[in-house]
């Protein structure tokens, strides 16, 4: 229990700092220190600080992908759920937190590649079970199954990152533009799909 709790402090510091002075700018010893831990105690949870941010990363986006979840889950259609949840995940990258962390910081300090892997273990799945719902209900064409998907997974980033860059005056404005856009591109796919011709 004291175990999980000192980890648990580390990785709430390390959020803190790692929002206020970015990944470069923070060190293990500053994070120790505003957990009144030892550097020590640091790495008996941690590799090392690129962990330590892994982790921080990891609870911001569980966190969000659960809340996203649970909003789309109380939509009466698939494609209700697709926008709501499509919105609510722009709500969490509004977050000064969760934007500046996830789509500025991320791939500074895991680089590239790991910083997709991330991306990928958090809402890969999410987005893949919105889209099979829409292509399984009919509202989309059932076809290219992961290129669909992973164009959708794209459009997300891509939304959660202008609105990370965003001013904190112009996000709301971003957001709905976004959402807009996302419920336009629904719309379109669906009335490709009804216009499609059927098999045989």
């Amino acid at each position: 229990m004291y175990s999980e709790a000192t980890r648990n402090a580390l990785i709430d510091e390390a959020t803190t700092l790692f929002a206020e002075r970015g990944y470069a700018g923070t060190s293990l010893e500053d994070i120790a220190a505003s957990a009144l831990l030892t550097r020590g105690a640091v790495y008996h949870h941690f590799a090392g600080k690129q962990a330590l941010f892994e982790a921080v990363l990891d609870r911001l986006g569980i966190g969000a992908i659960q809340r996203v979840a649970e909003v789309a889950s109380k939509q009466s259609s698939p494609e209700d759920a697709a926008i709501a949840g499509f919105d609510a995940f722009l709500g969490e990258s509004c977050d000064p937190v969760y934007g500046k962390l996830v789509w500025q910081e991320g791939p500074l300090a895991l680089g590239w590649e790991g910083w997709r892997r991330c991306e990928q273990d958090h809402s890969y799945a999410l987005v893949e079970g919105v889209v099979l719902s829409l292509m399984h209900s009919g509202y989309l064409e059932h076809t290219a199954e992961r290129t669909t998907v992973r164009i959708f997974h794209e459009m997300l980033g891509g939304a959660g990152l202008a609105l990370a860059e965003a001013s904190a005056e112009d996000k709301p404005q971003v957001r709905r533009e976004c959402t807009d856009l996302f419920r336009r591109v629904l719309l379109g796919l669906h009335q490709q799909a009804g216009a499609a011709p059927a098999d045989g």
